[in-house]
């Protein structure tokens, strides 16, 4: 068997393509474009490139990016201001603030403080509990990415057997309750997990989100079974100095087994920013009591 490939980098643009087709629509009811603020906290390398891929794609899309940059050694307290200021200002309708913040900052705070209806990144315990009950929530963009990928190859997921592969805030958890509300079977399997080959071999669906490298094998792989992988990792290439992106998943010996996979790269990593263009489109519907707009 040689699995499909899950093409992430045409679904999102399409995901992006359908954001920007409901802008204008918006526009002509609010009078303004939907906006985002970003707020970034340091020159951490990685967190520029997001942040300005971020910005390239909300412009893109007809909204408003603001961007906000502040030193690395700047309070938490000025941080929080900000948030607030943020918050209040009714031209914005999505808050991000890119992780990883300096240690002096409490990450928690920090979050806690973004108003949960702005919260594009869907990190607000708020959102988390809403998502934990099956209520309406903004969702972290990149498991909300996965589900919208694995309902797209294999439509209704009522009844599947899943394993998420981790159990971060960020990704595993709230993966792991997306499922459930598809009526999905959810292990959440985790470095604690005894014989997790065996725990895995039983899923039907397989997302590894757990941060090392190639680590699920294709004999820890039910033959048929869809495969996202969300990781992203660097490791040493072919030449000396250089490196590649790989995934938690050992592809090759993976793709041999499954009946689907998401390539790393091309895979899970576009979803992100399209899914935070959606998230900040359908926050601002709902703080104008309006509906979000279909096929988002």
């Amino acid at each position: 068997m040689t699995a499909q490939i899950i093409d992430g980098k045409a679904f999102a643009e399409g995901l992006r393509e359908r954001v920007a087709a409901a802008v204008p629509a918006f526009h002509r009811i609010s009078g303004r474009a939907p906006g985002l603020a970003v707020v970034l906290v340091g020159e951490d390398p990685a967190s520029q490139v997001y942040v300005r891929s971020k910005g390239k794609a909300t412009v893109a899309a007809g909204m408003q990016s603001i961007e906000h940059r502040l030193p690395p050694g700047v309070g938490q307290d000025e941080l929080i201001a900000l948030v607030e200021a943020l918050n209040a200002d009714d031209m914005i309708d999505g808050i991000l603030v890119q992780l990883p913040l300096p240690p002096q900052i409490d990450e928690k705070a920090v979050i806690s403080a973004i108003d949960p209806a702005k919260d594009v990144d869907g990190f607000h315990v708020v959102n988390a509990g809403r998502l934990a009950v099956g209520e309406e929530a903004l969702v972290p963009c990149t498991p909300l990415g996965c589900l919208m990928l694995l309902k797209d190859r294999l439509g209704d997921l009522s009844g599947l057997n899943a394993v998420v592969i981790g159990r971060s805030n960020i990704v595993g958890k709230p993966m792991a309750q997306l499922l459930l509300k598809e009526s999905c079977t959810v292990t959440i399997a985790h470095s604690r997990t005894r014989d997790l080959p065996e725990v895995v071999r039983r899923a039907d669906i397989v997302v590894a989100a757990v941060g090392r490298a190639e680590m699920v094998g294709g004999d820890w792989i039910k033959p048929g079974a869809t495969v996202i992988d969300v990781g992203i990792n660097r490791v040493p290439g072919s030449e000396p100095g250089k490196t590649r992106l790989v995934g938690d998943v050992a592809y090759a010996e993976v793709a041999a087994v499954a009946g689907a996979i998401t390539p790393v790269p091309g895979g899970v990593g576009p979803m992100t920013i399209a899914v935070l263009l959606r998230n900040t489109l359908v926050a601002a519907h709902a703080r104008l009591g309006l509906a979000a707009p279909e096929g988002l």
